[in-house]
């Protein structure tokens, strides 16, 4: 049986900026809403969260480089052991949002220039993975096919989709 998600970025809009992720929500089957690193921030998380709930959407925390500026789509050099705490700090935000929401993170995609960079080197993908399966080993990882990130979780056997 072939099961399609639809999938889309949410929980972007930032300050004055605002989008209206509402309006996608019926469409949609899954959304990686973003953790506050390149675009969101805490009452934007919570509320994201709170409407993916009303829309039965299959929620998954969206972590980037801390680049608010750059929307998270510059590069940025950190280590392995950076980025994995990075990584780890937006999901155990986003957990605790979805928590008080009662509704669980059940996947995982990078946004921007994480993602990017991860698809093409196998030390980030690691680091992502790894701090994916230190939280919760059955979130499923959102990567692109053949690609490092892929590679990584296959190593660390966590669940993934591209």
């Amino acid at each position: 049986m072939i099961h399609i998600d639809l999938n889309c970025d949410l929980g972007e809009s930032f300050g004055n900026y605002k989008i209206n992720d509402e309006q996608i929500m019926p469409h949609i089957t899954s959304a990686n809403i973003a953790c506050g690193f390149h675009a969101g921030d805490p009452f934007v998380i919570y509320e994201t969260v709170k409407l993916a709930k009303q829309y039965n959407l299959s929620i998954g925390a969206h972590p980037s480089f801390p680049d608010l500026l750059g929307f998270g789509r510059r590069e940025m050099n950190f280590s392995e052991e950076e980025i994995y705490k990075l990584v780890l700090y937006q999901i155990r935000a986003h957990y605790s949002v979805c928590k008080v929401n009662r509704v669980e993170i059940r996947h995982l995609k990078p946004h921007g220039a994480l993602y990017n960079m991860a698809t093409t080197n196998l030390k980030l993908a690691l680091a992502i993975t790894k701090a994916m399966k230190d939280f919760d080993s059955s979130l499923i990882l959102y990567g692109l096919a053949n690609s490092k990130l892929i590679e990584a979780a296959i190593e660390m056997n966590i669940p993934f989709s591209s």
